[in-house]
């Protein structure tokens, strides 16, 4: 199989050569295609095609009312964080920086009253809420979406605010794998497949590696590497199943380890390669992966957690953090969009 990389930057000295779906690389270590032939999602489901049609019931759409290769057929670029406001107000960053109109900016998932997506061209922004399980639930309908859509090789990226270990409030993090928060001991310190996505299914476990994109991810990096109001580092993400005790937190209203082995643990986290804590990077990083799909994880820190647990920082300075992840993953769309797609 040919390579199929669509570089956005030549390549550079210790740069991946290809991207990690690409159809060489891809076949070799999986022995199928990723995606058919002209790009669209390969769904790897065969009972779909066994029903009359499909409701994505969390988006308020379906395949029988909605033509969906008509609303969503020209999407690059799925842009996702957390709250709805967040998700709007890059939308509008977005058309800005495409230099595309934005007025009457419409909430397509408005009906299902529980996600916000907003469409700018060829980029989808869309809200995802809180943790892995109102992550995944929104991710899985946006990939069957765009798979009947016929979207053709669409790159996903999630914006997003954590913690920082060692950084200053403030940095960008791309993450480069997510680790689930059992850290088991071993010979070589973690083992591997706590760099996994654990997914119960039908009573047993299942453990889905949880890699992005090195080449995606060097892309990434050079261009946020131009912006100097910040730094941006490219490490290990923790992605844990609680914001309190999950992320060894002191403020919670439970608590049963001390402040030193909070610190110990952190410092393990450090010395292992993590650079932040947040609670999507697993899943995301593992079911876009399976799906052949180019993903980053780009999140702003909102404060060092060796220094402390509690955000402090006024909420303009928040709101001037949240826009760094913009800057960067809007940076790519950007350049791609001109010397691509226009």
């Amino acid at each position: 199989m040919d390579c199929d990389c669509d570089f956005l930057l030549p390549c550079r000295e210790s740069w991946e050569a290809h991207y990690s779906n690409c159809s060489s690389i891809w076949c070799k270590e999986n022995n199928e295609t990723a995606k058919n032939k002209d790009g669209t999602i390969r769904l790897k489901n065969k009972h779909l095609s066994s029903l009359e049609y499909d409701v994505l019931y969390h988006l308020g759409l379906d395949t029988k009312n909605n033509d969906l290769q008509t609303m969503f057929g020209d999407v690059k670029f799925v842009c996702m964080g957390g709250t709805k406001k967040r998700m709007k107000d890059f939308a509008v960053y977005i058309a800005n920086v495409l230099q595309l109109p934005n007025e009457g900016l419409v909430n397509i998932t408005k009906n299902s009253h529980r996600y916000a997506m907003y469409k700018i061209g060829p980029v989808l922004s869309v809200n995802h809420g809180i943790g892995v399980p109102s992550m995944t639930i929104l991710l899985q309908e946006v990939i069957k979406m765009l798979s009947y859509a016929k979207a053709k090789d669409p790159i996903f990226f999630r914006i997003g605010t954590c913690g920082g270990l060692k950084i200053p409030a403030g940095s960008v993090v791309i993450s480069s794998w997510a680790l689930n928060g059992i850290l088991e001991k071993s010979y070589n310190l973690i083992h591997i497949e706590v760099k996994s996505f654990l997914q119960p299914i039908m009573g047993k476990v299942h453990k889905l590696p949880s890699f992005f994109d090195k080449r995606l991810n060097q892309e990434l990096h050079f261009l946020a590497s131009e912006e100097t109001g910040f730094e941006t580092f490219i490490g290990g993400t923790m992605a844990a199943d609680d914001y309190y005790q999950g992320q060894a937190r002191l403020d919670g209203p439970f608590c049963d380890y001390s402040e030193a082995d909070k610190m110990s643990f952190l410092n393990q986290l450090i010395d292992i390669g993590v650079r932040n804590i947040e609670m999507e990077a697993t899943a995301f990083a593992a079911l876009t992966s399976k799906a052949g799909l180019r993903a980053a994880d780009v999140c702003v820190t909102f404060l060092d957690r060796l220094n402390g647990d509690q955000v402090t920082s006024s909420n303009s300075k928040l709101a001037e953090f949240q826009e760094r992840p913009m800057v960067v993953v809007g940076k790519y769309i950007s350049r791609y969009y001109e010397t691509k797609l226009k």
